[in-house]
């Protein structure tokens, strides 16, 4: 369970990088865009404050 928490912002940023791949293949739309933002940026800050705080 330790370990799911520690990678679970990578787990974001990859999922906001396929809304990136969507919007740039099938679909264009600036929704996908705001969720791909919202995503990475959740993500990367997710991974850092679990991992300052896990040991």
């Amino acid at each position: 369970m330790k370990t799911l928490l520690q990678y679970s912002g990578a787990i974001v940023v990859l999922l906001g990088v396929i809304f990136l791949l969507i919007y740039a293949f099938a679909v264009p739309s600036n929704a996908l865009l705001v969720t791909a933002l919202v995503l990475e940026v959740v993500g990367i800050l997710g991974y850092i404050v679990v991992n300052r705080y896990i040991e």
